[in-house]
């Protein structure tokens, strides 16, 4: 495909939006949005199937920006998601890509947070509305949302969303949209379940399909035979030494062995968390928040992480168990690799699970072959720190606060230099600041002994 039918101007937009494209670092179209956004422009519904990490999300964005009337304060569009950090996510983005409209308000509504500041929120109005199936559908019952206005409807990762049982609030909500809207179904997989939803929702939609396949230049798979199932953290551990990569995913297959396995990496001197559904939300958060801040080196999921998340690409993936479902494999392997980066990929496997390592012939570039075990020397090759920590101020936009406030404070006399302070991420009530890990406790004085906003707020450092 050429440049003339990647570059984002050869579309319809409205200027404002092609104009903000390039300071957000869009330069062309990635193979999604280049097939599904003419047809998203034009307003037609859209059945589009593509892998996380495949550009989507601006593919739907683009086109509910382009098509939103900003002076009416309405809610007009309605994006649904499978889970919380994924809705964030998406939310985030439609607010990047639509700095240059005036005025436009996008809307949270998730479970895991209070539900009367949210219908307060909804008082003031909202143009866009970014939620999970199951808070909306709270919204609706309580009459603090209306969506008798929504134009556009996306249903994101509409396959995840059914597998989690959001069918009967799925129902529910779409009882209460208008007949006449756009319908836009993002998928990763297109099973019956998703075909049945999709012909109750969309009117004669256009089908798009891009299959992403893994460069077996790009990402380096390893398979590791193990001899028994006691010898499986022993070989991880070994893997982590070995490769000795800054930022890693380990896969597993269920919640307890996700925790087990990141207490054991923990207790080893990893830098090692676990993120699972047993978790309370605000646990799931600020895991999320340090790994994603070089805080945390390893995390240790379920494959909720692979599907739902949108966590930046990672250097390594370890499967510390053999996903049952291929497709599972594809995408958590797709963690890494991404943007044209190398990556690497380790799967462990007993001969119980060799028969599923089959199954994965046909979704691979790259033939299965059994490898040793590296030899490690534990004496000598030690885990490493991440390298940086994170400070969780008990402030945030409520309290006016901002990147740069918290930033002057910890650079002001020189006291810390402004590369040894990362990601500064501010959320309604907290703010999260990545600091060089040397430098993490000096930044915490300055911040409790000094104010920002000419106000003292408490902080401390994340455990990690």
């Amino acid at each position: 495909m050429g440049f003339l039918l990647t570059a984002f101007d050869t579309l319809s937009l409205r200027s404002e939006l092609l104009s903000n494209l390039p300071s957000l670092g869009y330069t062309a179209m990635t193979p999604v949005q280049a097939e599904a956004l003419p047809g998203v422009v034009a307003g037609k519904d859209m059945i589009v199937q593509a892998k996380t990490g495949s550009g989507k999300t601006a593919a739907f964005a683009l086109g509910l920006l382009h098509n939103l009337e900003v002076e009416r304060l309405l809610v007009q569009s309605l994006v649904l998601c499978p889970t919380r950090e994924l809705a964030d996510q998406v939310a985030e983005e439609v607010r990047r890509l639509a700095r240059g409209l005036p005025n436009v308000k996008v809307l949270t509504l998730c479970g895991g947070q209070p539900f009367a500041p949210q219908a307060q929120s909804l008082v003031y109005g909202a143009h866009v509305v970014v939620g999970t199936p199951g808070r909306i559908e709270d919204h609706l019952r309580q009459q603090t949302l209306q969506l008798d206005q929504v134009r556009t409807l996306v249903l994101d990762e509409a396959d995840r969303m059914l597998d989690m049982g959001f069918q009967e609030s799925l129902d529910a909500i779409l009882a209460q949209l208008p007949q006449t809207r756009q319908t836009l179904l993002f998928s990763a997989t297109f099973a019956e379940k998703t075909v049945h939803l999709a012909s109750g929702a969309l009117r004669d939609p256009q089908r798009v399909s891009v299959e992403t396949q893994h460069d077996a230049a790009t990402i380096r798979q390893h398979f590791y035979r193990l001899s028994s199932e006691a010898q499986r953290l022993s070989a991880l551990q070994d893997l982590l030494l070995h490769f000795a990569p800054q930022s890693s995913v380990v896969f597993c297959t269920t919640r307890k062995d996700t925790q087990q396995v990141a207490d054991a990496l923990a207790q080893a001197g990893f830098s090692a968390q676990a993120l699972h559904g047993d978790m309370e939300q605000r646990e799931r958060d600020q895991t999320l928040v340090q790994f994603a801040n070089q805080s945390i080196a390893i995390l240790v999921a379920t494959d909720v992480a692979a599907r739902g998340l949108d966590i930046a690409s990672v250097e390594a993936v370890f499967n510390y168990q053999v996903s049952v479902d291929p497709e599972v494999h594809v995408h958590r392997v797709g963690r890494t690799g991404r943007a044209g980066a190398t990556g690497l990929a380790c799967t462990l496997f007993t001969d119980a699970e060799s028969f599923r390592l089959d199954a994965l012939a046909g979704d691979s570039v790259q033939p299965w072959v059994v490898e040793d075990l590296p030899r490690v020397d534990r004496a000598l090759q030690r885990p490493q720190p991440a390298p940086m920590q994170t400070l969780l101020i008990d402030g945030g936009k409520k309290d006016k606060l901002r990147p740069g406030d918290v930033l002057g404070a910890l650079t002001a006399g020189e006291q810390l230099q402004g590369s040894q302070i990362g990601k500064i991420q501010v959320t309604a009530r907290r703010t999260f600041v990545a600091v060089e890990r040397r430098q993490a406790k000096r930044a915490l004085q300055l911040l409790t002994e000094g104010k920002l906003k000419g106000r003292n707020f408490r902080a401390r450092l994340l455990k990690s």
